[in-house]
C-alpha cells in the first residue's frame, strides 16, 4: 500500500497547490465543484481552514485535497489523475466521517455524510459507492446560454430600479436577502465578503434590485474567471446565484436582473453564461428557462449513515 501523508490547509501556499491540481483536470471536468473560483471563495473564509486538508506523496507533491462543509455535512474531494485514488479516497472518506462526527452529530439523531458529483462521471460514481453513499432523488441542474442569441430589454417592475452593490456596507443587507430568499442562515458576512476579495471580482457585475422603498429586494451576481477560461479556451461568465426576497417574488426582477447581467457580460466579451440550481427550485428553473437558458448538466447527490463511533478510524495511510 502505498504511503501518503496529510495535514490540515495551512495557507496561500496550499491554495496555489490546490488551484494547480484541479488545473490538471480534463477540460470537460474545469467546471465540476470546486472550482478555482470556488476555491478561492472557500478558502477566502478562515473558517474553512479548519475543515480543509491536504494529501501529500513520498516526494513531497500534493495528490488530492478534502473539504468537509459541516452545514450541509458535505465532503468534497480532489484526486490527482494516476493517483491510487480508492487508497486516498478512503483516507478522504474517513477524516470525513470524522468531522461528521465532531461538528454535525447531535445527541439521539443520526449522522448523514453527504457527496455529489457529475452525474457523467462515471469513476467518481462507482468510487462513492465503493466507499458506502447511496444516490439520492435531488439534484442540482446546470444551464448554459449562449449570449450570441437575441438579449430582450430588461423590464423593470414600476418603482424598481437595478444598480451595482455600491461597497462593502450593503454586504449585511445582501446576506438578510440572501437568507430570506432561500429561508437559510448559512449565508454568512464573511462568505458573501470572500466573493468580494477574489481577483476577478467586478463590482459592476454584482447586481441588485432595488424597492421603492431603497429596500434591496433582488440580486444575481455575475462573474467572469478568466483563469477557468484560460484553462478551458473559452469565454464563459456566470449568472449565480440569484435571490429574490419572498416580499418581491413573481414581479419579474430575477429575469430583469438576469437580462442585464447577460448583456453586462456580453459588453466584457463572455459568450456563454452560466447557472445552477436545485431540482426543488421550481421558480428559479423557470425564471432561467424564461431568459433562454437551458440545462447541459446535472450533480447528483449521494448519502450515507455513519456510526456515531469509531473516531479517528481514516482508512490506511500515514497520519
Amino acid at each position: 500500500m502505498a504511503a501518503f501523508t496529510s495535514r490540515p490547509y495551512a495557507g496561500d501556499a496550499d491554495l496555489q497547490a490546490m488551484i494547480d491540481l484541479v488545473s490538471r483536470r480534463p477540460i470537460r471536468r474545469v467546471m465540476d465543484f470546486p472550482t478555482i473560483l470556488d476555491l478561492r471563495q472557500v478558502l477566502g473564509r478562515p473558517r474553512e481552514w479548519q475543515n480543509t486538508r491536504l494529501w501529500w506523496d513520498a516526494d513531497g507533491q500534493l495528490i488530492g485535497f478534502a473539504i468537509f462543509f459541516d452545514y450541509v455535512s458535505r465532503l468534497h474531494f480532489e484526486i490527482a489523475p494516476g493517483t491510487a485514488s480508492a487508497e486516498v479516497a478512503m483516507q478522504m472518506n474517513g477524516w470525513g466521517e470524522e468531522r461528521a462526527r465532531q461538528l454535525v452529530w447531535e445527541p439521539d439523531e443520526p449522522i448523514v455524510l453527504r457527496a455529489s458529483c457529475r452525474d457523467d462521471h462515471v469513476e467518481r460514481i462507482a468510487l462513492l459507492k465503493q466507499l458506502g453513499f447511496v444516490r439520492q432523488e435531488q439534484h442540482t441542474l446546470h444551464f448554459v446560454r449562449p449570449l450570441s442569441d437575441p438579449i430582450p430589454e430588461p423590464q423593470v417592475p414600476e418603482g424598481f430600479g437595478l444598480r451595482h452593490v455600491e461597497g462593502k456596507h450593503e454586504v449585511e443587507a445582501l446576506v438578510a436577502l440572501h437568507r430570506a430568499a432561500f429561508g437559510t442562515e448559512n449565508m454568512t458576512v464573511e462568505e458573501r465578503l470572500s466573493w468580494m476579495r477574489t481577483p476577478d471580482y467586478d463590482p459592476e457585475l454584482d447586481l441588485v434590485a432595488v424597492a421603492p422603498d431603497g429596500a434591496l429586494a433582488a440580486y444575481v451576481f455575475c462573474s467572469i474567471s478568466e483563469e477557468e477560461n484560460a484553462l478551458t479556451g473559452r469565454r464563459d461568465g456566470t449568472t449565480d446565484p440569484v435571490a429574490t426576497h419572498p416580499a418581491f417574488q413573481r414581479q419579474g426582477l430575477a429575469r430583469a436582473l438576469l437580462l442585464t447581467g447577460f448583456r453586462l457580460l456580453k459588453q466584457r466579451g463572455v459568450e456563454n453564461a452560466h447557472t445552477s440550481t436545485g431540482s426543488w427550485n421550481v421558480a428559479m428553473q423557470r425564471a432561467a428557462r424564461s431568459v433562454g437558458y437551458c440545462v447541459e448538466a446535472k450533480t447528483i447527490f449521494f448519502e450515507k449513515l455513519i456510526s456515531q463511533d469509531d473516531f479517528g478510524v481514516m482508512g490506511g495511510g500515514t497520519w
